[in-house]
């Protein structure tokens, strides 16, 4: 069994991804930044499930922190997967009442972090480094192809740039045993939708779903551990739409 690093792993899809990890008989880092409780309770529910669990405080869009956050993980042994999945977003509006200043946020956390932690994995797993190989999954969104306009086309853009990033790394990693892909969830039932000025978002938006209803963040976890497992060993360069037919 490997080691996960998932970051953002203290809540919503993270956290689901964590455990579903867990339960598969993985050991867990779960990646956190601000909420320390969330990390605790998810490090402790991977070890009721019998799972070897740290938490790591670390800024993905701080490189050195990212670094350091790889050498606590190979505590419990050298990392085979990351799941890139920390991201965050603001309040709901029109893109030009947007300022500079979110979207330097916006796109360092969700771009930049990305990128070094998509990095920093991949000279620890690739063959050309004296890894033994693994697997990186990019947690991009359906807003991606949607734009997400009048609400979040900031964020939008950035999920694009993952979407790029997989395809990219993808075939650049392929021969060297690491494996990327991406899931694109849609409407999930987490509380992403709060930050962004409108807890209820997932249900008034469900009846534009095919499914006529939001997603549980288990489901992604289930596809996201789905694409890092043997099971998926033939696939790379690849996103896979966890939503709902939208």
């Amino acid at each position: 069994m490997g080691v996960f690093v998932v970051t953002g792993g203290g809540r919503g899809i993270g956290r689901a991804t964590c455990e579903r990890a867990a339960a598969d008989g993985h050991a867990v880092v779960v990646n956190w930044t601000r909420d320390g409780d969330s990390a605790a309770s998810t490090v402790e529910r991977c070890e009721q499930l019998g799972a070897r669990a740290l938490a790591v405080r670390a800024d993905v869009s701080d490189e050195a922190a990212v670094r350091a956050l790889f050498d606590e993980a190979a505590e419990l042994g050298e990392p085979t997967v990351l799941v890139n999945n920390a991201g965050i977003l603001h309040e709901q509006m029109r893109f030009d009442q947007m300022t500079v200043d979110r979207w330097r946020e916006v796109i360092e956390v969700n771009i930049l972090g990305a990128f070094i932690c998509a990095r920093e994995a991949a000279r620890r797993m690739s063959t050309r480094y004296g890894g033994r190989g693994g697997a990186i999954v990019n947690v991009s969104s359906a807003a991606a192809y949607l734009g997400s306009p009048g609400e979040y086309v900031d964020y939008a853009a950035t999920k694009a740039a993952i979407d790029t990033l997989t395809i990219g790394l993808g075939k650049e990693l392929a021969a060297e045993g690491v494996r990327v892909n991406a899931v694109r969830p849609g409407v999930i039932l987490t509380e992403i939708h709060a930050r962004g000025g409108e807890p209820d978002r997932a249900h008034r938006v469900a009846p534009t779903v095919p499914m006529r209803r939001p997603g549980d963040p288990e489901e992604v976890a289930a596809a996201i551990v789905w694409l890092a497992s043997d099971d998926a060993s033939y696939i790379t360069g690849t996103t896979l739409d966890c939503t709902g037919g939208r």
